[in-house]
């Protein structure tokens, strides 16, 4: 009987390794468990995803889990050979931008209001479709208040971005730069000046913006190559 289960779940790690490498979005369990005609628990479904991921270990590609749920991933390390295939630089965004994202990921859920407040400077509205447009925020209500406002926070998609599976993962508030950069989903030049390409210097709508708070400050980036770093 030992030997049955575990001949089992040998093909039920070939079923997810095909089921994985084959999809380009991240699959969570729910949809794992699709694949099987009997119920396999999520304990047994997670061991042998962690036996897949320790197989893919010291390879070119690795299993990854994000808030999604699971995908493989080429390593960082091996990000910048993929991208001489499409030497394409992606859009950059801009600082206000970035510190726009990071202040709706840090104090979410927050209005425009507590962004400006925050920022000390109007937030332009191209700043927030850009944001929603990227898939990085949403509205997930409205505060009962005159006026009753939109209330912005971060989507599964910004987790994924940043291979993270929940927000209790977000670093502190200045190593946020570091981590996007070490998980390979984007570059970090931590230049002072807003980039060519996506938000621009007159993002904030203003002839001279107040310095931004020590709290809300994050450097510019360029968007995340998320596409190039799976395997599809």
């Amino acid at each position: 009987m030992e030997q049955a289960t575990s001949l089992d779940l040998v093909h039920a790690k070939m079923v997810l390794e095909t089921a994985l490498l084959a999809s380009q979005e991240p699959l969570a369990l729910a949809d794992l468990k699709k694949l099987f005609d009997d119920d396999l628990g999520n304990e047994t479904l997670r061991k042998v995803l962690e036996d897949l991921r320790t197989d893919w270990e010291g390879r070119g590609v690795e299993l990854v889990n994000v808030a999604s749920g699971w995908y493989f991933r080429t390593r960082p390390e091996y990000q910048k050979f993929l991208d001489r295939l499409s030497p394409q630089k992606p859009p950059r965004y801009s600082r206000a931008v970035l510190e726009t994202l990071a202040i709706i990921a840090y104090r979410q859920p927050v209005t425009r209001g507590d962004i400006e407040e925050i920022r000390g400077v109007v937030v332009s509205g191209n700043i927030i479709k850009t944001l929603e447009a990227r898939g990085w925020i949403d509205v997930v209500g409205h505060r009962e208040v005159p006026g009753r406002p939109a209330l912005y926070a971060t989507t599964r998609s910004f987790l994924d971005d940043l291979n993270l599976r929940s927000l209790e993962e977000l670093p502190p508030l200045e190593d946020l730069g570091a981590l996007v950069d070490s998980t390979g989903s984007a570059e970090l030049p931590l230049a002072d000046e807003a980039a060519d390409g996506v938000g621009n210097a007159n993002d904030d709508m203003v002839a001279e913006p107040a310095e931004p708070s020590e709290e809300s400050a994050a450097p510019a980036a360029s968007e995340p190559k998320l596409e190039s770093a799976r395997l599809h």
